[in-house]
């Protein structure tokens, strides 16, 4: 009786503890990460640090003064010398650690061995950065990031900055309009495109900037943002006439530049190297961003009329993205598909978009029309996204780099309730007036009384 006995103090509360730990592990990782996880894969790392590294070929030959110095003081053999290691700093997703390479090494031997490293510390990525020349900091990421979205709360932001969304490695990703001018955003049907394009929105609302869109599914994607848009066509008609708009919105830029630092007035827009942000302040046009949803049917033909009419807002749309930066317009846009088959210029107007992000595509071919012509290995990555994951997508751009990111949840209200209290920030321009949507007036909602009032009388 007394074994039973003991064994019940002492097995159950060791039974609770790793019961809970699982269940924490489970559903709530980062508590798991904060309390069990990080102490364990710190002894771990520094227990295990010289000979991980030397099993993963990253040690070096010990310089000469080391060897006699170990010759001289002990009998020791000689090992190879691992890269010196800085002060490890935790995270609330991980590990950061910094080493400095020895002669021979570098940056890509480390990548090539992160696998490696992920198995022996046992933690769920790493991922190496180049901090400076003969510097790399090694991230060592805790648990699946992209399972439950988390944003960290200090996201260095800016004009034209929006954090949108969370990368692998626990970084945010943010789409910098200043950096990556135009962008192609590809995606399903439910694969968390259109919580991508909110994020966008409702990231842009609160700056400065004129946000105009084209929705030609009938608005039914845009139109709750209305009351902070300043343009919007919701069919290939409106289209037709709002692009010229804004080709001509382009046009007067560059005249305004021409004329701020005397540039001829017959040279050539293709010619002029200034940008908007080179004029001062007071005479700076607001940026435009133009969000054209379902790309494909601008493409969409079904008579010969309509065929000449998808000729020109092509030509514009391609013109936008050729000359857009300079004068402060820029575009993203999105699509189930994008591809030659489309029709005469989808290709070359896909050319100019450097910026891409695919999520769950319904075919291999789509990946490669988003991905294939800039990170080709970044191709079999989105095309493994599971749809039981909405929101997972792989983000690209021209300098091959690529990475998988999630958006986090935003619900439609939260995102129209936002662009509504933003309203008043939408930028007055007035050749966008006869497109700017209709907003419908909001009935005041007024409290009913505590007690019904009675008639007196006598």
């Amino acid at each position: 009786m007394s074994d039973l006995s003991t064994l019940l103090e002492v097995g159950g509360p060791v039974a609770a503890l790793g019961g809970g730990a699982a269940y924490a592990r489970a559903k709530h990782p980062a508590a798991y990460w904060s309390t069990v996880g990080l102490p364990a894969s710190t002894i771990r790392l520094l227990s295990s640090y010289g000979s991980v590294m030397e099993a993963c070929g990253l040690t070096v030959a010990p310089s000469r003064l080391r060897v006699l110095a170990v010759k001289a003081m002990t009998q020791r053999e000689v090992r190879p010398v691992p890269p010196r290691r800085g002060l490890i700093r935790p995270t609330t997703t991980g590990l950061r650690l910094r080493l400095r390479l020895a002669a021979g090494q570098e940056p890509a031997d480390f990548a090539a061995s992160a696998e490696r490293l992920r198995h022996a510390w046992g933690v769920h990525a790493v991922y190496v950065t180049t901090v400076k020349p003969g510097v790399i900091e090694l991230r060592l990421v805790g648990y699946d990031v992209l399972r439950r979205v988390r944003m960290p709360r200090k996201i260095p932001g800016g004009f034209l900055k929006v954090p949108v969304a969370l990368r692998e490695d626990a970084t945010p990703f943010i789409r910098d309009y200043r950096t990556i001018p135009h962008q192609l955003t590809l995606g399903a049907t439910l694969s968390g495109k259109s919580m991508y394009l909110r994020h966008l929105i409702t990231g842009l609302a609160p700056q400065p900037v004129a946000l105009v869109g084209i929705d030609c599914k009938r608005g039914v994607e845009l139109a709750p943002f209305a009351s902070r848009l300043s343009a919007l066509a919701t069919d290939p008609e409106q289209a037709a006439e709002l692009l010229p708009v804004l080709v001509k919105e382009m046009e007067d830029r560059y005249d305004l530049i021409k004329a701020r630092q005397g540039i001829a007035d017959d040279t050539p827009d293709e010619e002029i190297t200034s940008d908007v942000w080179g004029l001062p302040e007071h005479e700076r046009p607001v940026p435009v961003v133009l969000f054209v949803d379902e790309v494909a049917e601008l493409f969409m033909v079904a008579t010969k009329k309509d065929e000449e009419r998808r000729d020109e807002m092509v030509t514009q749309l391609i013109r936008l993205a050729q000359l857009g930066r300079a004068a402060g317009i820029y575009l993203e846009v999105c699509g189930q598909r994008f591809g030659a088959e489309l029709g005469k210029g989808a290709t070359m107007l896909r050319a100019q978009l450097t910026g891409r992000v695919c999520h769950r595509v319904n075919d291999e071919a789509s990946a490669k029309m988003a991905l294939g012509d800039i990170a080709p290995e970044a191709v079999h990555a989105a095309c493994s996204i599971a749809p039981e994951r909405p929101g997972l997508a792989v983000a690209g751009d021209t300098s091959g780099g690529w990475s998988r990111i999630r958006t986090p949840y935003l619900s439609l209200a939260d995102a129209a309730e936002t662009c509504r209290k933003s309203a008043h920030l939408a930028p007055d321009l007035p050749s966008l007036k006869p497109f700017r949507p209709d907003v419908p007036v909001r009935p005041v909602e007024t409290a009913a009384p505590v007690v019904l009032p009675h008639p007196v009388t006598d």
